[in-house]
């Protein structure tokens, strides 16, 4: 007995015995885009200390301001501030797709367990594999973000006159970025993995992969996250209050956005539901349409995870953009309104700057629900099967696959929308409450917010691209396999 339980607890994953290589799991569905979306963070965090650590260089090599550092500074902060935001959403996402890839090892896992594997050992062995990708991933991504710096720096050279002596990329700052990814990636395969410690031996004789509507509900982990949404809000409405009286309510306001954004994703499964059953009757009454808005609500924790992504992205862009409009609408209105468009070159600059960093953050989750709904699919082959062995033809469950991604995107595209605005004008009101304000250099009080609609209509069809993108590789895989052969499939 000691002999047969010895190898099934070290090794979760059957490749790995089959071939007798400790990493064959890296050829798992899933497993290079979580390298991607690792080696994306780490790339993004690298660039960003790069041109943080260039930019305090130029200013210093710079004869008029070289004396100050405040600008080098904030810099600095906003660097900080943009990394942490990449591996949070790095850490959503990894975890999600390892949470996808442990739904559809339930009945092996089950199987493992009945031949007298641990449950702790296998979930040990999902978190080396998460701490391996995260390794590769950060390695690559450093690599990476030190090519694309090399690059920036060639071309600063060539726009910017002060140019700093002696620069090197050799900053000591980018072992940050790539030691946070790793660590992350790690930490996201574990909360990922805890679904291992609740698969029974029992499982091993049915075809369970994800947890339905019923069983989700009574999950205790809801209670985390409905902690974590009302603390949230509470020190979001503190942050816009203290910004009444001084700009360091945005601190607050922040601390508050992430611990409520992290509250909705924990409970995602409770907070999407409704809004995947609004959106899904603007998709029409027909078999296909019918089959792909209950799909999304038959099984809530997959189409959550493959939502919350994008909402997360959405939610990002969005809020960046509505606070620089209302920064820039708030400047507009003490000037009366007769602002010339030079005025606002170096603003507007800034703001497609900081658009474009937010949108690394938007990508990072745009490959998360490529990946998501790909494992998805191949998840689902029996089920896929079945309904083209009863009748429905090649192109209704490629029709199918895609109003299912469009369904989930189009729902994930409005949450965030909201969310984004809310948190947007929130960002405002807690920074700039206290500003004081021409011409009796009165504070502002409260700053109405506002929607640039150029970036919203951009987001919306940048959605409805990223839903072509994400259900093209499924599509093709729900029709390749014969419907035998996937009724056959374990």
């Amino acid at each position: 007995m000691t002999a047969t339980a010895q190898p099934v607890t070290s090794a979760t994953v059957p490749q790995t015995a089959a071939t007798g290589s400790r990493l064959a799991w890296l050829r798992d569905r899933g497993m290079g885009a979580s390298i991607l979306v690792a080696a994306l963070s780490a790339a993004f965090g690298v660039v960003l200390v790069e041109t943080t650590a260039y930019l305090g260089a130029v200013l210093q090599a710079d004869p008029f301001i070289g004396d100050s550092e405040t600008l080098a500074f904030v810099v600095g902060i906003l660097s900080v501030l943009l990394t942490a935001v990449a591996m949070y959403v790095a850490a959503i996402v990894t975890a999600n797709t390892f949470s996808t890839i442990i739904a559809g090892r339930t009945r092996q896992i089950a199987l493992l367990r009945l031949i007298g594997a641990t449950s702790r050992a296998q979930r040990a062995e999902v978190g080396r594999q998460g701490l391996v990708v995260g390794v590769i991933g950060a390695a690559l991504g450093t690599l990476a973000g030190l090519g694309v710096s090399a690059v920036g720096v060639q071309v600063g050279s060539g726009l910017i006159a002060a140019q700093p002596d002696g620069f090197s990329l050799a900053q000591p700052m980018i072992l940050l970025p790539a030691i946070g990814v790793a660590l992350t990636t790690w930490v996201a395969a574990w909360a990922g993995s805890r679904r291992v410690l609740s698969v029974t031996p029992l499982q091993a004789i049915g075809g369970s992969v994800e947890r339905t509507h019923d069983e989700v509900s009574q999950t205790r982990r809801h209670i985390g996250a409905w902690v974590l949404l009302v603390g949230g809000a509470l020190l979001l409405a503190a942050g816009v209050v203290l910004g009444l009286v001084h700009p360091l309510g945005v601190v607050v306001a922040f601390f508050g956005g992430l611990l409520s954004f992290t509250g909705l994703a924990l409970g995602s499964v409770l907070f999407m539901p409704p809004v995947l059953r609004l959106v899904g009757r603007m998709f029409g009454t027909s078999a296909t349409a019918r089959l792909a808005a209950e799909n999304a609500l038959r099984y809530p924790e997959r189409s959550s995870r493959m939502a919350i992504g994008v909402v997360m992205g959405v939610t990002l862009v969005t809020m960046f953009a509505v606070a620089l409009e209302s920064v820039k609408q708030m400047l507009i209105g003490q000037q009366g309104g007769d602002v010339p468009a030079e005025f606002f070159t170096p603003f507007d600059a800034f703001a497609g700057v900081m658009m474009v960093l937010v949108a690394v953050s938007a990508v990072i989750a745009a490959v998360g629900l490529v990946n998501l709904l790909t494992i998805g699919v191949v998840q689902r082959r029996r089920e896929l099967g079945l309904l083209r062995s009863i009748g429905l033809s090649n192109l209704q469950v490629r029709r199918m696959v895609l109003l299912e991604a469009t369904h989930i995107t189009v729902a994930a595209t409005l949450t965030g929308l909201v969310l984004g605005v809310v948190y947007g004008w929130i960002a405002a009101q807690s920074l700039l409450g206290s500003t004081p304000t021409l011409p009796d250099f009165e504070p502002a009080g409260l700053v109405a917010p506002h929607v640039p609609w150029l970036p919203v209509a951009i987001i919306v069809a940048a959605t409805a691209l990223l839903t072509l993108v994400a259900a093209a590789a499924p599509t093709r895989l729900a029709t390749r396999v014969a419907p035998v052969e996937a009724l056959a499939a374990d």
